[in-house]
């Protein structure tokens, strides 16, 4: 089981916004991603995320994307991510679970069930077929995450577990680690200095995702 944090989806050039103080593109997080900003204003979030989309359809998939896929010829993998980014997909993964939603989808307003598939902007006026605007499939800042529920079983049936990209410290996506038995291996693959959660057998890459996830990768491809 791999978890995924924004880290693997930077080399790609998807900005995040803690890497630039807490900010979108120079927008609050709660305005542009809070179900609070999207009552106050439709229209800014519409464009926010329109304009996110249209970044993401120009980045492409990097080196630690392609070998996550790799590991499908040895292991069953799933991979459970933050991300909001279809680059786990287009690097070859089958099995993924978007904790925070996807940026090409659309969902009602009124009914978190209708999901549609999006890769153009979605305007105001664009309605569900229960006569909502339609809104990001994404999973704002104060709103439930509901694949929690299907996350946590993978995890606790893991026998190995690699974190890549997140340090950890975003809930509930960083209590996962808690659900792991006590005796597999644990993988940390981040480029950052920090302190190390208490996890027994976890062992850290201090490297970028295209450099760790590589050299992991191949250690378990060897290794099994």
């Amino acid at each position: 089981m791999v978890l995924t944090g924004a880290g693997i989806s930077a080399e790609s050039g998807i900005k995040t916004f803690r890497d630039s103080g807490g900010l979108w593109e120079n927008h609050r997080v709660e305005d542009v991603a809070s179900p609070e900003g999207w009552h106050h204003d439709q229209q800014l979030v519409l464009n926010f995320y329109n304009e996110r989309r249209k970044q993401l359809l120009e980045c492409k998939p990097n080196r630690a994307h392609f070998a996550l896929a790799e590991l499908e010829n040895k292991f069953d993998v799933t991979i459970i991510t933050q991300n909001v980014d279809d680059l786990h997909e287009r690097g070859g993964s089958t099995n993924i679970i978007h904790l925070h939603g996807e940026l090409l989808k659309a969902r009602s307003s009124v009914d978190e069930n209708l999901i549609y598939d999006c890769s153009q902007d979605i305007l105001e006026g664009d309605k569900c077929e229960k006569g909502s605007q339609l809104r990001p499939h994404i999973v704002w800042f104060g709103e439930a995450v509901p694949l929690m529920e299907t996350a946590v079983p993978i995890v606790q049936c893991a026998e190995i577990f690699i974190v890549v990209g997140t340090s950890l410290v975003v809930y509930p996506a960083a209590g996962l680690v808690n659900y792991t038995r006590y005796e597999i291996p644990k993988w940390l693959v981040d480029p950052n200095d920090m302190p190390l959660p208490r996890v027994p057998h976890l062992k850290f890459i201090n490297e970028k995702a295209t450099i760790g996830v590589d050299y992991l990768v191949n250690l378990l491809l060897k290794e099994s």
